[in-house]
């Protein structure tokens, strides 16, 4: 199903942040303990005056268009590039790399600075990573084809017979196995070798995050649907995106100002409404 081409050109305030804390435990509790001056000249980068930026191999729409993140096209490399200018970076002083979901989330030294790829921010997580704060709050969601045995359902409780799939190591796949009720869920490299199981009816129905199901209704799978949006648990909020961090980064509380800015003057509002379908038409499963 051909997809109407998007179109993003965002103008970012580019003033260098200043007085923000040197380091957090948390992407959202950032330490008052000391300031620093958050600009190009003294933050800590792995390459002196240059920020590298990683993302997955391959990144997919609406995150990344075209797997060219140099482009600045697509949510996260256009929340990469803003948010990089709010700390005085030009494009030409970003790098960008590839590396795995599981691999960044590990314990361990990090080649990158950043990393944007769907990151739900988690406590477990951050147990061996940073967060910044959020960049995008989501819901999970199941997508599925016209006429799979999931397609017309409406309620969770239909859902738990389903032959579900989801990505290795992502909150959909928690989602998935919550949902599955103790029923065997598959699992999968990426949502792309999801696809491929779901075209070939060996799953019902993939877990992915409300954005994605979206794009991989309408460009990926022959007549798409998205059967529905999970709701937060109860007293839970809905999955939260940060940009991750190597765990203890001292760029970690600047990270967080520099989105925080983002949102406050809009700039992350319109990002979304350029580069990400818009909600209304998912229903929520009850």
């Amino acid at each position: 199903m051909n997809r109407a081409p998007l179109i993003a050109t965002v103008a970012v305030a580019g003033l260098a942040l200043t007085a923000c804390s040197t380091t957090a435990d948390t992407a959202t509790e950032p330490s008052a303990s000391a300031a620093v001056t958050c600009d190009k000249a003294t933050l800590q980068t792995q390459q002196p005056g240059t920020l590298v930026i990683a993302t997955g191999n391959p990144a997919y729409e609406p995150w990344v268009k075209d797997d060219d993140p140099e482009s600045g096209e697509g949510f996260e490399a256009a929340v990469a590039y803003a948010a990089a200018e709010q700390l005085g970076y030009a494009p030409e002083d970003i790098t960008w790399m590839r590396t795995t979901f599981d691999g960044a989330i590990a314990p361990g030294a990090k080649e990158f600075d950043w990393n944007l790829q769907q990151f739900s921010v988690t406590e477990d997580r951050e147990k061996a990573v940073d967060f910044s704060s959020s960049y995008y709050d989501v819901n999970q969601a199941i997508v599925s084809y016209a006429g799979s045995p999931i397609a017309d359902a409406t309620t969770q409780a239909e859902l738990e017979s389903a032959k579900l799939g989801a990505a290795v190591g992502s909150t959909s796949l928690d989602a998935a196995q919550q949902l599955a009720n103790g029923e065997d869920v598959s699992v999968f490299n990426d949502n792309a070798a999801a696809v491929s199981a779901l075209k070939n009816e060996q799953i019902d129905g993939i877990v992915v995050d409300l954005p994605t199901a979206f794009y991989l209704a309408s460009a990926e799978i022959d007549d798409g649907v998205i059967v529905g949006q999970l709701p937060a648990s109860e007293g839970d909020a809905t999955d939260q995106f940060g940009i991750l961090l190597a765990n203890n980064s001292p760029l970690t509380a600047c990270t967080s100002e520099a989105l925080d800015q983002l949102r406050a003057d809009g700039t992350l509002a319109t990002l979304q409404e350029t580069w990400l379908a818009s909600e209304a038409g998912a229903p929520t499963l009850q």
